[in-house]
């Protein structure tokens, strides 16, 4: 195999890896993505070998919003390419001990209604950013630098830069709204109180009105199909099942882009990076990792509130104080009684999910970086509190801690999902300080992953960028 046979490579088959290959081919070049397994998809695969047949589980993500609002996801008509979205009817649900859940409609005004005294205000200081989604994700998807917008970018600023705690206490004055932000904040995997929690609790939020919090028809592997026959009808080339472990391996003439850890790429890289660098991306710093679960279940999830059973995705955790305690704990490299758990129930909203008259639901919690410890009774007892008569309805179930997810895919150091932690010290610096931060000092070597701006979640704009980093440093 000649080394001059593709102008590009990319080392990774996520979204971000699968995202910068397909820029590249659009651009013009001949790119090839290598795999280590045997199936492409990072962290976006399905699997039916976990529980019972005909249960089809997500291996690590499931519900998609930042993918259904992506600026660069959004250009490639991937419907022509097989993927199907679908919508909730109530993009999430938040129960209490008490009371009906706070929930997140597509409508502001609806959501605004399940918050008790903040039903007026709500509406009022999301809207703006709901109305301008478009022009929002374009600037907050994309790495540190003057936006298009300066004026929305102040406005989103103003509450995003600040804790998920802050925004909790100074937008909502009823516990419900306060535990419903925290619930949004938590997805950042950082402590309530460091900033810029809130900026990723906003996004989500904004998200859900704008976009809705769907889920791949099929299972999330359908989202990696669609970009694997895109990349494909561009003239990409994907192979699977080669795990590149040295450069000397790639048949490459141009840019190399890695869609992989920091530490795997200047492990890869070896002598092609200085070793200051190198030192440096090894210094990166990962956060907490997750315990998950996958439910084969002999019906529905019985909620206490039925509105429950309309939601795509149930935040299960019933006031501030607790889910920024549980986000605190995994952070401290602790845990609670009462973990906070982001639960999805797929099957409820598509029939190919599981077999007739069962469903199919996937539940995790935040636990301390490369921890082995069980915590399915602890997640368990979270659901059946929301939803006594939870555990009748379970057929089987498949769990991971943070260390099998660390060792099924080593872009997760100690089972962090995000890419790294995503504070003020390195959301923007991610994975050092450069200008371009896709960059190396060799001009041939670009970073992709979510260990880039913008960071985690499935959007691809990090990859998008890195290829565009890419192409400026080798127009030809």
């Amino acid at each position: 195999m000649s080394r001059q046979q593709f102008d590009a490579a990319v080392i990774g088959s996520g979204p971000n890896g699968l995202c910068a290959a397909i820029a590249l081919a659009q651009a013009g070049r001949s790119v090839v993505v290598f795999e280590a397994r045997d199936t492409p998809g990072g962290g976006v695969r399905s699997t039916e070998d976990w529980t019972q047949p005909g249960f089809v589980h997500d291996i690590c993500s499931a519900i998609h919003p930042m993918a259904a609002g992506s600026p660069f996801l959004n250009t490639l008509n991937l419907q022509e390419h097989g993927l199907e979205w679908v919508q909730p009817p109530i993009p999430m649900a938040h129960p209490f001990d008490d009371g009906p859940p706070a929930l997140l409609h597509r409508s502001l005004e609806q959501t605004g209604e399940t918050l008790g005294i903040d039903a007026d205000t709500y509406p009022a200081w999301m809207g703006p950013f709901v109305s301008r989604w478009d022009d929002l994700a374009k600037d907050a998807l994309a790495p540190l630098g003057w936006p298009n917008d300066p004026i929305l970018m102040a406005r989103f600023g103003w509450l995003g830069f600040r804790s998920g705690w802050s925004l909790a206490k100074s937008a909502f004055q009823d516990p419900r709204g306060q535990a419903f932000s925290a619930g949004l904040t938590a997805h950042s995997v950082l402590p309530l109180e460091v900033r810029p929690s809130a900026a990723i609790g906003l996004m989500l939020g904004i998200a859900g009105h704008a976009v809705g919090w769907p889920l791949p028809k099929g299972g999330a592997a359908s989202l990696t199909k669609a970009l694997v026959s895109k990349l494909q009808a561009e003239g990409g080339e994907l192979r699977c099942g080669h795990a590149i472990e040295s450069l000397d391996e790639l048949p490459v003439r141009g840019p190399l882009l890695f869609d992989t850890s920091p530490r795997a790429m200047a492990d890869i890289a070896g002598d092609a990076l200085p070793a200051s660098f190198s030192q440096k991306l090894h210094r990166f710093r990962h956060g907490p990792g997750i315990f998950k679960m996958d439910f084969a279940l002999d019906g529905p999830i019985p909620w206490k509130d039925p509105e429950c059973s309309q939601a795509g995705t149930v935040h299960l955790g019933s006031t501030l104080d607790e889910i920024a305690a549980s986000e605190r704990a995994a952070n401290n490299g602790v845990y609670t009684n009462r973990p906070f758990v982001i639960l999805a129930q797929q099957s409820l909203f598509d029939s190919t999910r599981a077999p007739e008259g069962k469903q199919v639901c996937w539940a995790y919690c935040h636990v301390p970086s490369g921890s082995k410890q069980d915590r399915s009774k602890a997640i368990q007892a979270q659901i059946e509190r929301f939803a006594p008569g939870f555990r009748d309805r379970v057929l089987e179930t498949h769990c991971w801690n943070a260390q099998d997810f660390s060792q099924y895919n080593p872009n997760y150091i100690g089972g962090d999902v995000n890419g790294g932690v995503p504070d003020l010290g390195q959301l923007f610096t991610r994975p050092t300080a450069r200008a371009v931060p896709y960059s190396t000092p060799n001009p041939r070597l670009f970073l992709c992953s979510a260990s880039t701006p913008p960071g985690g979640g499935v959007h691809g704009m990090c990859g998008a960028h890195a290829a565009q980093a890419a192409l400026d440093a080798w127009p030809e």
